[in-house]
């Protein structure tokens, strides 16, 4: 029977009653957070900001930009977006109780949280302890209700013994999901081919590492890693970053956002045509954020290309494209009625519905109307894995 079925002869076991559990949230810390996060010798160095008339400035490492506020326009009429602003503009979602008001408000029970570091910074050490102090202040946060609020560590990835060190990290702060750059960094870390005029270079590079680098994450090298989440089944996400949008720049904004998406089919296909899957054949990669309408096409496609192309290439996996895009490569998608139709084909299966609160494709306050939406004759029990119980088995929550 179809939801709309359902709301018509059953109103007690309708969509207003299915649990939402939103596989891509953000959390957005307070400006203040890394003066209180950083070790000691380093608090001085963290942004400060100024008040100014048309917008706020952030401060940071002798340079003063303007705030920019596109990440947080909850509750914001579309026609009054605005990519910069004042800190008194924003959408309160900085403390436990205000996130999970907000929850409340939106009907989602559980959220899993993105976002928030590290730094955009030159100066090395700042950065690798910037990725540190997010994820504490991360830990802490969810403390306030570890059923509801689920966080997903950050890591870098210019250094494979650094990376499995803050991973431990990560987990000892009981973290369980953590979030790496589509491709791996430069060795500084910071140097990208990945530039957006908005994004300082840095975090820029926590998202999207070097896409030009040599080094692909197939390679023997990042093995020690992969064992290292494995062996703790640790959930693998990346947030966009196959292509970093011009945010702020109209001109670009747009098409580029569209790019966002589609670009991360690269990564996933590097890793499955490089057989990081054969080796690894419990790992999950969760590629967030990205729409999920064109990943069954994807498969096809690479389908019928590795059918193909495979022996003149040396491409020697064990199974098709579409075997390890359904047994290890997860999307979320925050209204994608396209990608609900494709549910049951090979690429599609493994869907994931969000909120993106509080960015500006946000569905919050009703995204329980946005699910009405996409979810248009569904049969309930498809429903309920798409909005609740597939994002709870690849984030492991209770």
């Amino acid at each position: 029977m179809s939801v709309t079925e359902l709301e018509k002869h059953s109103p007690a076991d309708s969509l207003a009653n299915i649990r939402l559990t939103d596989a891509d949230a953000h959390i957005d810390p307070p400006h203040h957070f890394w003066k209180e996060y950083l070790p000691a010798h380093l608090r001085d160095l963290a942004p400060v900001i100024e008040e100014g008339e048309e917008h706020d400035w952030v401060v940071f490492e002798g340079k003063r930009r303007p705030l920019f506020i596109l990440n947080n326009q909850a509750g914001r009429s579309d026609r009054n977006y605005k990519a910069k602003g004042k800190l008194a503009e924003l959408h309160q979602t900085s403390t436990p109780a205000q996130r999970l008001a907000d929850m409340d408000r939106d009907g989602v029970t559980t959220a899993i949280l993105f976002g928030g570091g590290p730094l955009g910074t030159s100066n090395s050490e700042l950065y690798i302890e910037s990725f540190r102090a997010y994820n504490r202040f991360l830990a802490d946060f969810c403390a306030a209700d570890p059923k509801r609020l689920v966080g997903v560590a950050y890591l870098p990835m210019r250094d494979v013994n650094e990376t499995v060190s803050l991973l431990r990290e990560a987990i000892a702060l009981g973290h369980r999901s953590v979030n790496m750059p589509a491709f791996p960094q430069a060795a500084d870390g910071i140097s990208t081919s990945a530039k957006a005029g908005n994004i300082q270079m840095a975090a820029g590079a926590a998202l999207a590492g070097d896409p030009s680098s040599t080094d692909f994450y197939w390679q023997p090298v990042f093995e020690p890693l992969w064992r290292e989440i494995v062996d703790n089944d640790i959930a693998v996400t990346f947030h966009l970053g196959g292509r970093l949008p011009r945010f702020g720049e109209p001109q670009h904004f747009l098409p580029d956002l569209l790019m966002s998406k589609l670009a991360m089919a690269e990564p996933v296909a590097m890793a499955i045509f490089g057989g990081l899957f054969d080796r690894f054949p419990t790992m999950r990669w969760g590629i967030i954020e990205s729409g999920v309408g064109w990943m069954s096409w994807a498969t096809d496609y690479m389908d019928k290309t590795w059918e193909k192309q495979r022996f003149w290439s040396g491409c020697d996996i064990k199974n098709p494209p579409s075997h390890y895009m359904d047994a290890n490569i997860w999307g979320s998608f925050i209204h994608d009625r396209t990608g609900v139709l494709n549910r049951n084909l090979p690429g599609g299966r493994n869907i994931m519905w969000s909120s993106d609160y509080p960015h500006s494709e946000t569905c919050w306050p009703n995204s329980r109307g946005s699910i009405a939406h996409d979810m248009q004759d569904i049969p309930l029990d498809d429903v309920r894995q798409i909005v609740d119980l597939r994002a709870r088995s690849f984030f492991r929550v209770d």
